[in-house]
């Protein structure tokens, strides 16, 4: 999604970067709006509108907020729709950071490229929606939305933060409600809709996975779960919006048992999960450049994750709206979205972070940088639920469709392989306005080209773009 909006703001402050340098203290209230106007073929136009509120009181604690509010209302011309609202504050009740968030992900067409990365085949020219001008590829309309399905999202949480004495460690609890309604992408554009019957006619890797026990039947349409976490953080950031030195650490274990879905006892998914984050920052230039690295885990302690929730991320402290998958934007850079789903992974990401410009402009602070980063991530223990019947998936011999002449059936799309580490690199440019409020523009690129060393490496092979907020660790 290009915001292009926000584009144009970048070139605007880029222009009058020659304003004061000084950084004056913010107090009272403060906004940054930012209309969300863009374009994905998948989604067709987006539109609405989006801010962060921030209240500063007196400026004594700049620049940490006394508390901020995250709204945003869009839409996409082919039916997606968000909603959301996030309340953040550490000083409203003493000695307790509170998060409230509450969103509705109306996603009609999500990406699902299957399970365990290396495992599942990627076809660059499935992933596209073609028309009379687009004539990369030869082959039928109902290829169209293979690499689909529906996922709407209801979230609702509460967290709770606390320091252990005058320490740096610190505890954290708290409730997330999830309501994930899943299926066939329904998405009125795709060649394979038949607008009359308002009905799906073609044939998606998401209804395979489904047919084959790879998605149980219990969970083919998603399902709700009250998620409990518990755990520590350790934290000397100087800032944790923008920081120039400290560690950050979240240990985290969560969990659910599945009761709030009429499932008999052997479809049942409870599930305990541990989550790490490790963030270090170290100053090389002072006001100038800073690296930054993250590692982090995310893995299955006990149970079996439902299949709908393979890419949801835990963190404590959301840098991103909706965090998800391993690959695209929250983790891996420039692979696409949700490329890799697996019970347990573990990624990285490093990174320079080069505040090139400084300066006062229309009474706020604004710093203009950009960030050289690399990326890596590997699933460490593949999904396997019971119901899979993997080698009547190996035998189905199902048309899915011809591309350039060759021939593609259904027990193409998943053949068990080993995992290898997935790895991209590319830049960043961020607008940052009064170290909290930060427009992202990045710019990334997977290293391995399916076409040339094999479909099992194949995480995308084009350049993938970003326009958000915030840096991503």
């Amino acid at each position: 999604m290009k915001k292009i909006l926000a584009g144009i703001l970048l070139v605007t402050l880029s222009l009058t970067a020659a304003a004061q340098k000084k950084e004056i203290t913010k107090t009272g209230i403060n906004f940054g709006p930012l209309p969300a106007i863009g374009y994905n073929s998948n989604l067709g136009w987006h539109y609405g509108a989006m801010t962060d509120i921030f209240w500063y009181g007196d400026g004594s604690k700049y620049p940490e907020y006394i508390w901020k509010l995250n709204v945003e209302a869009s839409w996409f011309s082919k039916g997606n729709s968000i909603y959301h609202a996030f309340f953040d504050s550490k000083y409203l009740v003493p000695g307790v950071r509170m998060s409230f968030d509450l969103s509705y992900f109306g996603n009609k067409s999500s990406s699902f490229y299957g399970f365990n990365g290396s495992s599942s085949l990627f076809v660059d020219a499935l992933d596209v929606i073609t028309s009379e001008k687009n004539k990369k590829y030869t082959f039928s309309d109902q290829g169209q939305g293979f690499y689909l399905m529906k996922r709407n999202i209801l979230r609702g949480m509460a967290v709770f933060q606390g320091k252990f004495g005058q320490s740096h460690w610190g505890w954290v609890g708290g409730l997330t409600y999830l309501g994930i309604w899943a299926g066939h992408a329904e998405n009125k554009d795709l060649a394979g809709y038949d607008k009359q019957t308002k009905q799906a006619t073609d044939l998606s890797l998401y209804d395979l996975y489904v047919k084959h026990g790879l998605i149980p039947q219990a969970e083919a349409f998603g399902g709700h779960h009250l998620e409990a976490k518990v755990g520590v953080v350790y934290d000397t950031r100087d800032h944790e919006n923008n920081p120039s030195r400290g560690t950050n650490l979240e240990v985290c274990l969560y969990g659910a048992p599945d009761i709030l879905n009429k499932r008999s006892p052997e479809e049942r998914a409870h599930y305990l999960k541990l989550a790490i984050h490790f963030k270090q920052f170290f100053t090389l230039v002072p006001d100038k450049l800073v690296f930054g690295g993250h590692l982090a885990f995310q893995g299955i302690l006990a149970g079996r994750t439902p299949s709908y929730m393979m890419q949801t991320l835990q963190v404590i402290n959301f840098k991103q709206l909706n965090p998800e998958g391993l690959g695209s934007v929250h983790t891996l850079r420039g692979t696409v979205f949700n490329r890799l789903q697996g019970e347990s992974f573990a990624w990285a990401n490093l990174e320079l972070r080069w505040s090139f410009a400084r300066f006062v402009l229309f009474n706020q602070n604004f710093i203009l940088a950009t960030n050289p980063f690399f990326d890596m991530g590997m699933i460490l223990k593949p999904y396997n639920p019971p119901t899979a019947n993997y080698s009547a998936f190996a035998a189905d011999t199902t048309p899915v469709n011809t591309i350039n002449g060759e021939l593609y059936v259904a027990g193409d799309f998943y053949k068990e392989a080993k995992q290898k580490l997935h790895m991209s690199a590319g830049i960043g440019l961020h607008v940052i306005m009064n170290q909290n409020f930060n427009i992202n523009f990045e710019f990334g690129k997977a290293f391995f080209d399916g076409q040339k060393l094999g479909w099992k490496n194949n995480d995308g092979s084009g350049l993938g773009i970003n326009v958000g907020v915030n840096y991503i660790f």
